[in-house]
């Protein structure tokens, strides 16, 4: 990333706020249509505004949602696009319809109208007019209410009013439809403590971190819709490193240093995504230096996420890494398996479906990296449903999951195989390793077991320990790390491990 780019992306489908690029050229190749010799106007122009919009959303969500949008005309200040069914439209327009006017404010002006048209009839004993109705964009607001990167700063736009100034939250990121589990229960907790009580925690600042769609953004924007619930006198703001740097240089260029430092101060909580992409930029830390302590002297609360440990992000000032960790540094780990299913449920219930058991099971059992790829998966899947016209099997998820997954899991081992090779190994009958004895061969056994489950099932640390007497997570996290220790020291423990993972067709972690 260069010092101090001036250019901005928005993170993916999952993200709150749509943060246009400043520019119409992108590192991505132009879409076919935008160069056709016979293209008309409304061609050229929804070609412009797709590929912006396909550098700042997920690529998979571009094609299942947008390559099959058609732009139909333009008469100079409406822009009527086809869509494929009522689905489709509602589909758009709930997710996207932000993004979508944003980004048509930004080519064709602040006074651009967007219309639909949608084919309610397939069938082709009927006019093309017959077949299709015609719909405005469901949300009132235009996107000339949301300031992109070239609308001007939101410290222009701040008066004495409170919160005159976008807040830049998605309102859909509250903590009613944030699933917790073992892989966020800390971040979730303080996100909860905080917002409550922004400010008068020992949680400042609160640093989330961890890999790409895991849910930090959701987290850390249900803590700033949550306070304005509840504090509606509150200042509270959320941005990401890159639009920070961005503001900034424009300031700068546009001789408005003062007012950009006084609005972020005037904060009273600030919310910052991304901060691993400060690195290398000098000017703009040494701004955010001074912002951060000026905020935390004043009582105010600060919120941030980067994708790894302060510690452990490369060109970044250390007087910053220093003081990102006097709050709360809490990490945010992949969903094990019963969280990806109930975030399967909840998501195919809020699109107004169920999915059939076995699907959703393959689902949770296929897609383990991120929460976003997840819901992605769920998207593409509904869309072949209602798109194509085919049927939700565990065919048709099979398909889908092949053509998103990163990558797919090797096949899981049982419990059962994994108990019944341990306790051979050691000669450890199986009750007693599933019991309460804690003679110090059978502790080893029930250690080993617990960790060779932890690494090689998808199982979460209290349905592993309910294989041993119903013994707590701690217990497990306990026996893992003992294990651990032992395969970097003890040579006995290794040979060990080694022959049992042979038996069970393991690869040794």
């Amino acid at each position: 990333m260069p010092q101090d780019a001036t250019m901005l992306f928005v993170q993916s489908d999952s993200e709150a706020l749509p943060k246009i690029s400043s520019q119409f050229h992108t590192d991505s190749p132009p879409l076919q249509s935008n160069t056709h010799a016979n293209a008309s106007p409304a061609d050229v122009l929804w070609a412009k505004c797709l590929t912006i919009i396909r550098d700042n959303i997920n690529p998979q969500v571009f094609r299942t949602w947008f390559e099959n949008i058609r732009a139909l005309s333009w008469n100079g200040s409406k822009l009527l696009i086809q869509v494929p069914s009522q689905f489709y439209y509602e589909w758009i327009e709930e997710h996207y319809g932000a993004l979508v006017r944003t980004v048509l404010a930004q080519i064709l002006g602040p006074g651009a109208e967007l219309q639909y048209e949608v084919i309610v009839d397939k069938s082709e004993d009927t006019t093309l007019q017959d077949r299709t109705i015609r719909l405005p964009a469901m949300r009132q607001q235009t996107a000339a209410s949301v300031p992109t990167t070239q609308a001007g700063l939101p410290f222009a736009q701040q008066q004495s009013v409170p919160q005159n100034f976008p807040t830049y939250l998605n309102p859909s990121y509250v903590f009613e439809n944030f699933i917790r589990g073992e892989s966020n229960q800390l971040a979730a907790a303080a996100a909860i403590a905080i917002a409550d009580n922004p400010g008068k925690t020992k949680y400042n600042p609160l640093v989330l971190y961890g890999s790409t769609g895991l849910g930090k953004t959701h987290l850390v924007q249900a803590i700033g819709n949550r306070a304005l619930q509840q504090h509606r006198n509150l200042r509270v703001f959320y941005t990401n490193s890159e639009r920070f740097t961005m503001e900034y240089v424009n300031a700068i260029q546009n001789g408005k240093i003062n007012e950009f430092t006084n609005f972020y101060r005037s904060i009273d909580i600030l919310i910052v995504d991304d901060i691993q992409f400060f690195s290398g930029k000098e000017k703009t830390q040494d701004n955010f230096f001074h912002t951060f302590n000026a905020l935390h002297q004043s009582g105010k609360q600060i919120i941030l996420t980067s994708d790894k440990p302060p510690k452990e992000i490369q060109g970044v000032d250390d007087r910053l890494i220093s003081r990102f960790q006097w709050g709360l540094t809490a990490d945010v780990q992949p969903p094990d398996y019963e969280m990806r299913l109930a975030i399967l449920q909840r998501k195919a219930a809020d699109e107004g479906t169920q999915l059939p058991g076995e699907v959703i099971e393959y689902l949770a059992r296929n897609i383990t990296s991120s929460v976003r790829e997840l819901e992605g998966c769920l998207i593409s899947l509904l869309a072949k449903v209602s798109l194509d016209g085919r049927e939700l099997t565990i065919d048709l998820a099979r398909e889908v999951v092949k053509g998103i997954a990163t990558e797919l899991p090797s096949k899981e081992i049982s419990v059962k195989s994994i108990l019944n090779v341990v306790s051979e190994y050691y000669d450890i009958p199986l009750t007693l390793i599933t019991g309460k004895t804690r003679k110090q061969e059978v502790v080893l056994a029930r250690q080993t077991a617990m960790y060779i489950l932890k690494q090689h099932t998808q199982l979460s640390l209290k349905s592993i320990g309910s294989h041993f007497g119903g013994r707590d997570h701690t217990t497990v996290i306990h026996s893992c790390n003992m294990v651990k220790n032992y395969l970097e020291t003890d040579a006995r423990t290794q040979v060990a491990m080694g022959t049992i993972l042979e038996k069970l067709g393991l690869k040794r972690p």
